[in-house]
């Protein structure tokens, strides 16, 4: 169960998750790294990554404006809101994936507030000699005292510091796009880039984590007095303004600089805005803001995962969960974010780090992305959100983060894939309660179920005459005593159909009998599972037989389409068990149904070997039917090695022309059969047929023809007298069909 996120003092607006998103869309890589982007793939090249990333940004935003607005939004941002959709479990993997690129991050800035001093470090060396060769002297001071900051006065100093950030951000901006450089290029090529430039993808790599604020913004949920407000508005305007801003950069960047101005000197706003200091102070301005905003969100990522107990060792949730007393800062959770960041920092490459945020980030907003598209798609009525994104936005959204994640470093993608998975299998293990991913699927397949049916009913008919399958129905009492028309119906649905099994429970609909039919249908399931089956199971309380089998019939079938069969069975000891089907049989036979009746014996399917059918003169109309389904069951893997007989039964004088018809079909590959298992046999008396058919004593499946005259003139004795043969499938064709 999850723990409570609800803080008594969370008190910020839209205004704090705004300013936190957009100085950290506008900094470090705009300031360090987005003229040499310009350089390297020109000013074309550096709209398509501007464009290609907010097509990734704009549908997250969106979405995590949408799934915002439909839940309470506590404590833990991004992690927050995928675990309370996609579960816990999940949830967590990508959380810690999360919380490591938002540590990282951490340490990305602060490498970033280090090379604000590179005028100040050369000025000093050319002033006074002191040379400065490792900005981790810089770099490693600053975490020091940001850290102790922090830990000693929290997130309100950050949001106190985050004002005077973006408006020293906003300054240096506007003197950077005033600016006219006096050796600006005469003649403006858009598509110029300097010789030999990176790769497209590996300079959209690195500059990825510019168009990653709004995960920022996130992670301030906890301290909101209105998340559902605030979320939406701070981080889809922050990523607006950002995209507009970096068009802007990317112009001014091409008129004011050559390619090789661009690619050689990582400060060169400076020689474009209209006074040059401005710049290292707008970009440490910006960079240490980012830092803040990374080190506040951080801690609060991994104590959101300790509060929901994800980590086997309780004793570490609930170390995680420890809070400053005065400053109700996550205590534990940021002294484990601060020595990730620590770590990075002395690493001191900025390409790099900025290769593992991106990566990261990218699986985060895929993840977010894919749960407001799949959201849609289920349908789900307790999904309500006040803010609707649109599902092809985030189906792009979540196509595209996983594309651009091999396209940029296929090792890396793999790895943190890898990674991810290893910590959700880790996690999965100890929390195997924890679920929701599940459920939400479940939502998309009935989804897509319903459109099918819908659709399957809507569609124009298809004469049963030109394209049949078996859209079938059985009703049965006797399910826990014998299985057979169970599997009969399995196979026959396996593949080529649909089938439903309905167990009939005599009585009227109460209390009682609804409290019985549920503890049925629980051992249906039970049954249902131990055997490779496409059957729907279901119930059926009613007074009669009589009455079950016209409710039955009724049924609209799963499929979208009506039943177009329906199946009985009883058992070769106690043929009386059909008197109901006799007794219904006009009933039956005006919904137009084919009708199966089988007849079940001590022997069983047998050894799944052998399938004989016997046509007679009088099986005009089943005769297709009679085959078609052999090589239906045929289909089932139970049934892989049978093969099918067939035993033709018809007067002499017209032994040779049905022949011909028979080879026929086989020749013209419409019976899959060998034309030697097919036997011709000569008869001229109807009372020596059941004899005859002893030579199907074997047969693991015997399917035999009846007609309406047969059950009129026979009843009961049509069904009796194979005392010895194995299972027998009688099959009545409402109407002749084709063999394709």
């Amino acid at each position: 169960m999850a723990n409570n996120f609800a803080k008594p003092t969370a008190n910020f607006g839209t205004l704090p998750v705004f300013m936190t998103a957009i100085s950290t869309i506008l900094g470090a890589i705009l300031f360090l790294r987005f003229g040499w982007a310009v350089g390297n793939v020109g000013f074309i090249g550096v709209i398509g990554i501007i464009i290609l990333g907010h097509m990734i940004t704009i549908p997250t935003a969106m979405a995590v404006a949408e799934i915002a607005t439909n839940q309470k939004v506590l404590g833990g941002g991004a992690y927050y809101i995928i675990s309370r959709s996609f579960g816990l479990n999940i949830g967590a993997a990508i959380g810690i994936t999360l919380y490591l690129s938002q540590a990282i991050s951490v340490a990305f800035y602060i490498i970033a507030f280090a090379e604000a001093f590179d005028p100040l470090i050369q000025w000093i060396a050319h002033n006074f000699g002191w040379l400065i060769y490792d900005k981790r002297a810089i770099s490693v001071p600053a975490m020091v005292l940001l850290s102790g900051l922090f830990l000693w006065r929290g997130s309100n100093m950050g949001m106190k510091v985050l004002y005077i950030v973006v408006a020293t951000l906003a300054t240096s901006l506007f003197m950077f796009f005033i600016g006219s450089p006096a050796d600006a290029p005469q003649d403006i090529v858009l598509d110029a880039t300097i010789e030999n430039p990176k790769s497209f993808f590996y300079v959209f790599t690195i500059v990825f984590p510019a168009f990653t604020g709004l995960a920022a913004g996130l992670g301030l949920s906890g301290d909101l007095k209105n998340p559902k407000k605030s979320i939406p508005r701070g981080t889809i305007w922050a990523t607006i303004g950002g995209l507009i801003i970096y068009l802007l950069a990317a112009y001014k960047f091409t008129v004011s600089a050559s390619p090789e101005d661009l690619d050689s000197n990582q400060l060169i706003m400076s020689n474009i805005a209209i006074w040059a200091p401005i710049i290292p102070i707008g970009l440490a301005a910006a960079s240490l803001s980012s830092a803040l905003g990374s080190i506040m969100v951080a801690p609060r990522t991994l104590q959101a995962i300790g509060m929901d107990d994800i980590f086997p060792q309780k004793g570490l949730n609930k170390w995680l969960k420890t809070e400053n007393r005065k400053t109700k800062e996550p205590l534990n959770a940021s002294v484990i974010s601060i020595a990730i960041a620590f770590v990075f920092i002395l690493i001191g490459d900025v390409d790099f780090v900025a290769q593992i945020i991106s990566m990261f980030f990218m699986v985060t907003y895929g993840a977010i992305c894919m749960i407001s598209f799949l959201e849609h798609f289920a349908a789900d009525p307790s999904y309500r959100p006040t803010f609707r994104s649109r599902w092809y936005f985030s189906l792009m959204g979540a196509i595209l983060s996983f594309w651009i994640m091999f396209k940029m470093n296929m090792i890396y993608a793999i790895v943190s894939l890898l990674i991810m998975g290893v910590i959700y299998y880790g996690i999965n293990v100890s929390n195997k309660e924890h679920r929701g991913l599940a459920k939400l699927f479940r939502g998309v397949v009935f989804q897509l179920s319903r459109y099918l049916q819908i659709f399957a009913q809507r569609a124009e008919k298809v004469d049963r005459e030109v394209s049949w399958r078996p859209f079938a129905i059985c009703i049965s009492q006797d399910t826990f005593k014998r299985r057979s028309a169970f599997d009969l119906l399995r196979w026959i649905s396996y593949k080529y159909g649909f089938g439903t099994y309905i167990h009939y429970l005599e009585g009227f609909l109460n209390e009682k009998t609804n409290d019985e039919s549920k503890s049925v249908m629980k051992r249906l399931i039970h049954l249902a599972s131990g055997s490779r089956n496409r059957v729907f199971l279901d119930t059926i309380i009613s007074p009669s037989m009589t009455s079950a089998i016209a409710q039955v019939m009724q049924l609209s079938g799963i499929s979208g389409h009506g039943y177009n069969s329906i199946l009985f069975e009883y058992s070769r000891s106690k043929p009386k068990q059909l008197k109901y089907v006799i007794d219904n049989y006009e009933l039956i036979e005006s919904t137009q149904f084919d009708v199966c009746i089988l007849n079940t014996s001590y022997k069983g399917f047998g050894y799944h070997k052998e399938i004989h059918i016997w046509i007679g003169s009088e099986d005009y109309e089943n005769a297709n039917l009679m085959i078609l389904l052999a090589y239906i069951i045929q289909g089932h893997p139970d049934w892989k090695k049978s093969m099918i007989k067939i035993f033709a039964m018809y007067p002499e004088k017209d032994l040779e022309k049905e022949q011909g018809k028979l080879l026929s079909l086989i020749r013209s590959g419409q019976l899959p059969i060998s034309s030697s298992n097919i036997e011709l046999i000569g008869i001229d008396h109807t009372d020596k047929k059941k004899e005859i058919m002893n030579k199907s004593i074997d047969a693991d499946l015997t399917i035999l023809g009846f007609n309406r005259e047969d059950i009129d003139r026979d009843k009961l004795d049509l069904f009796t007298g194979f005392d010895d043969m194995g299972n027998i499938l009688f099959v009545s064709s409402y109407k002749k069909i084709k063999i394709k």
